[in-house]
């Protein structure tokens, strides 16, 4: 979407959609390496919304916060500041602890502007949407090496992972994370529960990881894992648990993004470092969204 931010001034007010959005520390570099700054960061979620909003909307979103970019001290935040402005939708989800919390929820340009100018660098929403947060529509794998792997392995693990779901005439859909991995996805047409998502994830996770023993772990204790191999993460899928979303910068040196890819791309050795938040708004214009078939 287009959305001017002026340079050379550190906060101004900005024209999102029908709202108006202050946005401040414009000039704060989030990433030295890279002279980025967090107007940088504005105008990549700015460019990428069209495609970003669908997948988000209608969904908590934790906040995972860099106030003072990558290099800078980071937390979590999950309850929708009371500074928050009127129009910013929120959903309540009670959590075992008896508290009841009010995340925010992503609905438009202007809301998903806001949350980015908190400071945060990934969107983490929440698996279900508001209206049915047990109910989660994907479930996923990711796919993450142990040392001494590296993304080659992840790259056979995500092919593997791909047969055995065809082998149950399971089509699925990957991305990379924007870190060291990859995340498969697949949608899910009748909803089950939360708990039931996690159950087959982690079952179908182990029998992966005993078919093929030289390259996938499903041990979810780090001290347990063995070396070189690439752990199926079915834990993720837990209630409460998140994931960088689709086109989430990630907080890494070269402003690397969690990207939708082809199994070809896999393939034919494609790597994490191709898709930054510099490349990936142009690729979204050639390819467009390989993550819609999850908008279900």
């Amino acid at each position: 979407m287009a959305v001017e931010i002026p340079t050379g001034v550190d906060t101004c007010q900005i024209k999102c959609g029908k709202r108006n959005l202050t946005v401040t520390n414009l000039q704060k570099i989030f990433w030295a390496e890279l002279g980025k700054t967090k107007r940088d960061l504005l105008l990549y979620y700015a460019a990428v919304a069209d495609a970003l909003l669908p997948h988000i909307k209608d969904r908590a979103m934790v906040m995972k916060r860099y106030p003072n970019g990558i290099e800078g001290d980071f937390f979590f935040m999950k309850r929708a500041p009371s500074y928050r402005p009127e129009w910013l939708e929120t959903c309540s989800i009670e959590h075992r602890s008896g508290n009841v919390i009010d995340f925010p929820v992503v609905q438009d340009i202007a809301s998903l502007l806001w949350v980015i100018n908190l400071g945060c660098i990934d969107l983490n929403q929440w698996y279900g949407p508001c209206e049915d947060l047990s109910r989660p529509d994907y479930v996923h794998f990711d796919l993450d090496p142990v040392a001494p792997a590296g993304f080659a392995e992840v790259r056979r693990a995500a092919l593997l992972v791909r047969d055995f779901l065809r082998s149950k005439d399971v089509e699925a859909y990957p991305k990379t994370s924007g870190s060291r991995g990859i995340h498969v996805y697949v949608p899910l047409q009748r909803k089950p529960l939360q708990k039931e998502v996690w159950t087959v994830a982690k079952r179908l996770s182990f029998e992966l990881a005993a078919a093929h023993p030289d390259l996938l772990t499903a041990e979810y204790k780090i001290e347990k894992r063995p070396p070189g191999r690439v752990l199926v993460d079915y834990n993720q899928n837990a209630w409460g648990r998140t994931l960088a979303s689709v086109y989430s910068i990630r907080p890494k040196p070269q402003a690397t993004v969690s990207t939708p890819i082809t199994w070809q791309e896999i393939e034919e050795g494609v790597e994490i470092e191709q898709f930054t938040m510099d490349t990936v708004p142009a690729r979204l214009e050639k390819v467009g969204d390989l993550f819609k078939p999850l908008l279900m």
